[in-house]
């Protein structure tokens, strides 16, 4: 698609944005055609690296232990756990859920993901948030530093579903990168492409939707 035809879509739909006393997002509502949804594998659930960031704290979380967890918060993690702390959160279901909420993010060493399924996929994997697994040979650094710039995009098991694209106070050509990587992944996840959207609206929180496809 043209960045010249999103960018006019997005500088219409922030001229059109009354100014309000809190910071809005920018979000997109993506409609789906022709695919049937109760099959898992018709599904949008991607992990998308938006170039510009959401302009807003994205929290990440950490299973490690050692020095992998020394690095884990040199690099800015928000939370470090260690496994002892896999079990107090596996026995704590209302801070299991708090922190399930508050983090859009978890990453963990491979050998924790077992007793991370055990004492809490209940909460994290309806959430979408089951732990990206750390290999021995991944840099966290580099890890977390990309995961700051990622968003999670899920459309379970409807034809629509929304995701934000950044803040209102973003710059418009940067917005437009960030909805162009969206439409990008979409095109690349099915057979048939962008002939499996039937619109994909633009809009800030409070403002009009206008369509970009």
């Amino acid at each position: 698609m043209e960045n010249k035809k999103v960018l006019d879509v997005v500088n219409k739909a922030l001229e059109n944005s009354k100014q309000r006393n809190f910071s809005e997002s920018l979000d997109l509502a993506i409609n789906l055609k022709n695919l049937d949804m109760k099959q898992p594998e018709n599904r949008f659930d991607e992990e998308i690296i938006l170039p510009n960031g959401l302009g807003k704290p994205i929290k990440i979380a950490v299973f490690a232990k050692g020095e992998t967890a020394i690095l884990a918060k040199n690099a800015g993690a928000d939370y470090v756990f260690s496994q002892e702390e896999i079990k107090e959160l596996g026995n704590d279901k209302a801070r299991a859920k708090a922190l399930a909420d508050e983090v859009n993010f978890f990453i963990s060493e491979t050998a924790y993901m077992p007793e991370i399924g055990k004492t809490l996929g209940q909460v994290l994997g309806p959430r979408g948030k089951m732990p990206a697994p750390l290999m021995p040979d991944m840099d966290i650094g580099q890890i977390i530093k990309k995961t700051r710039n990622s968003i999670k995009v899920r459309s379970k098991d409807r034809m629509t579903f929304h995701v934000s694209v950044g803040r209102k106070d973003m710059e418009p050509a940067k917005l437009a990168e960030n909805i162009e990587a969206i439409l990008n992944s979409i095109e690349n996840r099915y057979e048939r492409g962008l002939y499996n959207v039937r619109s994909i609206y633009v809009k800030t929180t409070m403002g009009p939707a206008l369509k970009v496809i």
